[in-house]
């Protein structure tokens, strides 16, 4: 009774319209000492190429027996014109961030060395005019306390 039987391929577009695609029948023959037993057949049919982006939608395939017909759980196909673009940016991220990081890093430090230079330069080059110290008469009060950045 379920030797013979038939399988249905078609898709649902996104207006939700059923498009055969391909049909076919099937007569198992069952070897001997293998009746009344569960099967598993597997039956592949390969879809190309897709014709265009109108191709999107929902594939399906179905099997009739005489009484009974069961549909499978369908695969969604997004058909574009232009393929498959891969949109992840992992390593275009990590290597601008790194890149940032260094040239920030040398740049602080130049900065830095360069500022020292300025502020701390060598005993040697040292060409400050050295003044006279006025002597003060001792007083009463004492000298004022020095300032807080010397």
């Amino acid at each position: 009774k379920y030797t013979k039987f038939s399988i249905f391929y078609f898709w649902i577009n996104s207006l939700d319209q059923k498009t055969p695609i391909h049909s076919r029948s099937e007569n198992v023959v069952i070897p001997s000492g293998e009746e009344n037993k569960t099967a598993s057949l597997s039956y592949d049919y390969k879809i190309t190429p897709l014709e265009s982006t109108s191709s999107t939608g929902t594939y399906y395939c179905e099997v009739k027996w005489n009484d009974i017909q069961k549909t499978g759980k369908g695969v969604f196909v997004l058909a574009t014109d232009t393929g498959y673009i891969n949109t992840s940016y992992g390593w275009e991220i990590l290597l601008t961030l790194t890149v940032l990081f260094t040239v920030s890093s040398i740049i602080a430090t130049a900065l830095l060395l360069w500022k020292r230079k300025v502020l701390c330069p060598r005993k040697n080059q040292l060409n400050i005019p050295r003044q006279k110290v006025e002597t003060q008469l001792p007083s009463a009060s004492p000298p004022p306390p020095p300032p807080v950045y010397d």
